[in-house]
């Protein structure tokens, strides 16, 4: 994996720890097991993605927060139960996509009683891609969802500002279109009740144009399917 301008030296890695064969349960045993960069350490458990393996729509965040790192499930806590919200009204349900992380450690800075999130770094992105990647060539989704900066640097492989690039597609990540937006946490982060308001409602927005885009590709290819 190449990201330009901050390609760190790399000492290990999680394909290490990749089993030989491979499936979404496989995986996730192993991952159990990861060393491949130091979050391990602190954090209480590896959280794997989770969703069925023929899913059409993979959603990929940047880590797992304080509640998923102790339940061990990716977005059971607040920004998760948003999630799912959003995705209702934009008829993409979470029992029928995938949910995953970037880096598959909680990341975090011990402050009282309190464990406060922090940003992982590329280093570590970096060293957990491969079961991303793995996560993926299983599945084989249509559409990648980027929450965020950090999943989709993961994904695109370069820098990414959400701010110029949110409700973009774009083609190439192992057949899949990948479409980047914000992370449903960042709605909590905004000051004002209203403003909270107007970013939840652009979110819905953008999750809708993934339904749409989803949508009208599997209708282009049942007409290419009609015997002729």
């Amino acid at each position: 994996m190449k990201l330009p301008h901050y390609q760190p030296k790399q000492t290990a890695s999680a394909v290490d720890f990749l089993p030989k064969r491979r499936s979404l349960g496989s995986l996730r045993t192993a991952a159990r097991c990861c060393k491949g960069c130091d979050l391990y350490k602190n954090a209480s458990q590896t959280v794997f993605g989770e969703g069925p393996k023929n899913a059409q729509v993979v959603l990929v965040g940047e880590q797992p927060g304080d509640v998923e790192d102790r339940q061990g499930r990716p977005f059971v806590g607040p920004a998760g139960r948003m999630l799912d919200k959003a995705l209702a009204e934009a008829r993409l349900y979470r029992e029928e996509v995938y949910v995953t992380n970037a880096v598959k450690h909680f990341k975090f800075i011990q402050r009282g009683k309190r464990r406060m999130h922090q940003k992982p770094l590329i280093r570590q992105v970096i060293s957990c891609h491969p079961w991303l990647q793995a996560e993926l060539a299983i599945i084989r989704p249509k559409m990648v969802v980027c929450l965020g900066a950090t999943a989709a640097q993961s994904i695109l492989k370069r820098l990414i500002r959400v701010t110029k690039e949110r409700g973009k597609f774009f083609d190439g990540y192992s057949g899949a279109t990948v479409f980047i937006t914000i992370h449903p946490s960042a709605i909590y982060r905004r000051r004002g009740e209203d403003e909270r308001r107007e970013q939840y409602r652009q979110f819905v927005a953008d999750l809708k144009l993934v339904y749409r885009r989803l949508h009208s590709t599997e209708e282009h290819s049942s007409r290419r399917s009609l015997p002729l």
